[in-house]
């Protein structure tokens, strides 16, 4: 594949051994801003522009709204993702490189575990992940500083039967 990024394809892709490390700290991050809880299965369906914020604090909002399944926890999914700092800085983008991608669900960082869940095929949402649901104290030397909050816009373009 010819890469326009010097990162590899999917940056997002942790181990379970970095995830459960034990070095992250819950009562060091800072708060996450009051926003609306996550909807339930109850809820009326997602418009464009509704912002919310999950249980673990990760921020959301519908860019566009998807009409096909839901992907879980232990799913492959095929997205579309633009990954940037909060300054506006890209540190990686299937978009450009102009390839989506397919990862089991429960092989990236727990804020795209967390968040792809809430969409459904053919939606496209923005997170803003807090650092703890990011890569941590650790980071992803030397693209990811340690403690770095993450924005992605992602489209949910399939989920994998």
């Amino acid at each position: 594949m010819n890469w326009k990024s010097p990162i590899p394809p999917l940056l997002l892709i942790v181990t379970f051994s970095v995830a459960a490390c034990g070095h992250r700290r819950q009562e060091s991050a800072p708060p996450p801003a009051p926003v609306t809880q996550a909807p339930s299965p109850t809820a009326p369906a997602p418009h464009v522009g509704q912002k919310g914020v999950t249980p673990k604090g990760v921020k959301w909002e519908v860019l566009r709204v998807g009409s096909g399944a839901s992907p879980k926890a232990w799913d492959q999914v095929k997205v579309h993702y633009h990954g940037y700092f909060p300054d506006g800085r890209v540190f990686d983008s299937s978009v450009e490189r102009g390839e989506p991608i397919v990862f089991g669900l429960n092989q990236v960082i727990p804020g795209w575990t967390e968040g792809v869940q809430l969409m459904q095929e053919g939606a496209k949402y923005r997170f803003y992940i807090p650092w703890l649901q990011a890569y941590g104290l650790e980071g992803r030397p030397p693209t990811i500083p340690p403690k770095q909050d993450l924005m992605f816009d992602i489209e949910l373009i399939q989920v994998m039967p």
